[in-house]
């Protein structure tokens, strides 16, 4: 895979003191993020309010997670779809992943800890809910970057983000044995509205579908966040951004760890008036429920998203 200097990919540096809402450079940075979404369906945040003693707790965590029984891992730890274990699957062997509900908060992360450890971990549930935090501010800035760069009107992105809940997928891939596919996870797009995904201990695999139809891998950093559009998002910007279309190639002669934080809306998802003019006609029915879309994937399992989305809602 090609280093980062060679991405087509664009990249925003969070870590500029002088990028506050209302500046110059606030402003750049929502066109950046603006282009990037609608261009390859993601961007790359330069991030650095993730520690290296928190990457290494997190992996630790990971570690005492994945090391668990297969019946302990597989125990139901939420009400809602896909939020629970994912593994064992024998087209993507290398994979295995667990979901930590609402992981903003502690008492989501301890109720899922307490499940996994019925006499609880409160060194795991203190370095998810830290790590987490961070990632949804992340989360937080990205959406509020791109109201603004539409000029929506801000009162009604700080409804999104409220209405908005979460879960922190932790990821874990394998080595390959011999004569076994180095695939760690199909090409996909996310039902999410944004997915922040972290190689956590810096082994690459993360590959990105650009617009030309080419793979451009990411390269592993402590201070690399790949913000990407889900199926939500395309939705409510009238498809003027693309869902990001992203694998996992597993070449790494380790255990590779991965956390991906995804967004989801509880309320209706309305499209913008001010994303639907002539040029841009409206593409999709003006409300969207999320959940009912993620049950709608769920019974049809469509696998190209625009195919499904356009099943679900196109008009």
């Amino acid at each position: 895979m090609g280093s980062q200097s060679q991405s087509p990919l664009h990249v925003v540096d969070f870590t500029d003191e002088n990028m506050k809402p209302g500046t110059g450079a606030w402003f750049s940075a929502c066109n950046v993020v603006r282009t990037a979404l609608e261009d390859h369906g993601c961007f790359i945040a330069h991030y650095n309010r993730v520690g290296k003693e928190l990457c290494d707790s997190v992996v630790c965590a990971m570690e005492h997670l994945f090391a668990l029984p297969i019946e302990t891992k597989v125990q139901k730890t939420s009400e809602k779809l896909f939020r629970g274990y994912l593994g064992q699957i024998t087209w993507l062997p290398l994979y295995e992943s667990l979901g930590v509900d609402n992981p903003l908060t502690m008492d989501g992360c301890q109720k899922f800890a307490h499940i996994m450890w019925p006499q609880g971990n409160n060194r795991f549930c203190e370095s998810i809910n830290d790590y987490a935090k961070l990632l949804g501010e992340l989360d937080h800035m990205a959406k509020r970057m791109v109201f603004e760069s539409y000029g929506v009107d801000m009162k009604r992105c700080d409804s999104f983000i409220e209405s908005s809940n979460y879960v922190l997928r932790c990821m874990q891939y394998r080595t390959v044995k011999m004569n076994e596919n180095e695939l760690g996870m199909h090409c996909h797009t996310d039902l999410s509205t944004i997915s922040i995904v972290h190689q956590l201990n810096n082994l690459n695999g993360l590959e990105i579908k650009i617009m030309e139809g080419e793979w451009c891998g990411v390269d592993a950093s402590p201070n690399l966040f790949v913000v990407m559009a889900g199926d939500a998002l395309q939705v409510w910007s009238n498809r003027r951004i693309r869902s990001c279309e992203h694998r996992v190639i597993m070449n790494a002669k380790k255990i590779r760890y991965s956390m991906g934080l995804f967004s989801f809306i509880d309320n209706m998802v309305h499209i913008p008036e001010e994303l639907v003019n002539e040029q841009h006609p409206l593409r999709y029915k003006p409300i969207f429920n999320h959940d009912e879309y993620i049950s709608f994937y769920d019974k049809e399992k469509i696998k190209d998203h625009n195919s499904r989305i356009e099943a679900y809602c196109g008009i």
